[in-house]
């Protein structure tokens, strides 16, 4: 058995799933800097956080100032993770990401974990992979869980789906420290089998752009449990949903190995069930296990 580490960093790990160990479901938020606001129209950031904790939601990840705007009764079944560095799509270089706040101020916010993004191929990369080891230092100091969000994006970057790059990306992330890795699909699922069995940390799939429709949508979401993803970490394709809350309980019930409600409507919770309809149950590495043990 691989050892867990510091216990009160393993107790929040542990924390991070509210509904069952063996999946994980997290929305991010923080797409407000980079792409402009989240919330759906005639809506608040508080009613979407409200609708995500009812859909099931294992965490969310929103910028710190997000914070002010959403009550903290929000996060009594929902955990809150800090996302530390940002960029915006106007900029220059929109895959330069710079650090805008630390891992002491999230503690101070109440984070349950931080967040930090690394595009692997930018033309930043130096100092992102510099900020990473920064950001795991502090982690490794505060007991802090660390999501590290590495993709393969630049202007060298031609295939950012490559299997080889993809791995590239997690490995980054596991020798640096992080938690967990949140990366884009490997392309295929032979492909993402083998890098969530060699992967020494648990993988989340990136959501990435809304589907055509919600069964494309689903449909995705049971890949990455069969493949052996812990979870997913959707955003866009939930907050930009016709209806948030069902689509994230839709997700959400997938994700948590439960059988999908009748019409696919309810946000409810079924205790106990280990299994999702037609979905294989992923397999669990020891990265996995450790965490979760």
């Amino acid at each position: 058995m691989i050892p867990q580490g510091h216990f009160a960093r393993s107790l929040r790990l542990r924390r991070l799933h509210h509904h069952t160990p063996s999946g994980l479901m997290v929305t991010p938020l923080d797409h407000s800097i980079s792409d402009g606001p989240v919330v759906p129209r005639n809506s608040s950031i508080d009613t979407l956080a409200e609708q995500l904790a009812a859909a099931g939601v294992d965490a969310i990840v929103v910028h710190k100032g997000s914070l002010r705007h959403i009550r903290p009764e929000r996060f009594a079944g929902m955990s809150l993770i800090v996302h530390l560095n940002a960029s915006t799509g106007q900029a220059p270089d929109p895959d330069a990401k710079y650090l805008v706040t630390e891992v002491e101020e999230a503690l101070r916010l109440g984070a349950d974990a931080v967040s930090v993004h690394v595009n692997l191929g930018s033309d930043d990369e130096r100092r992102q992979i510099a900020d990473l080891g920064r950001v795991s230092d502090a982690c490794d100091r505060w007991n802090l869980p660390l999501m590290a969000m590495v993709y393969p994006r630049g202007p060298r970057i031609h295939e950012p789906h490559h299997p080889e790059l993809v791995a590239h990306a997690v490995t980054i992330a596991a020798d640096l420290g992080a938690d967990l890795v949140k990366t884009v699909f490997p392309g295929s699922l032979p492909d993402l089998m083998a890098l969530t069995a060699a992967c020494p940390v648990p993988v989340l799939l990136a959501g990435g752009p809304p589907r055509a429709t919600e069964e494309g949508l689903l449909g995705f979401v049971s890949e990455a449990v069969a493949g052996g993803a812990l979870g997913v970490a959707m955003g866009r394709s939930i907050f930009q949903s016709a209806d948030p809350q069902r689509t994230a309980a839709r997700v959400a019930r997938l994700v948590h190995r439960l059988p999908d409600a009748p019409g696919g409507a309810s946000a409810e919770t079924v205790e106990g069930a280990d299994t999702v309809g037609h979905v294989t149950r992923g397999h669990q590495h020891d990265g996995q296990q450790t965490v979760l043990a």
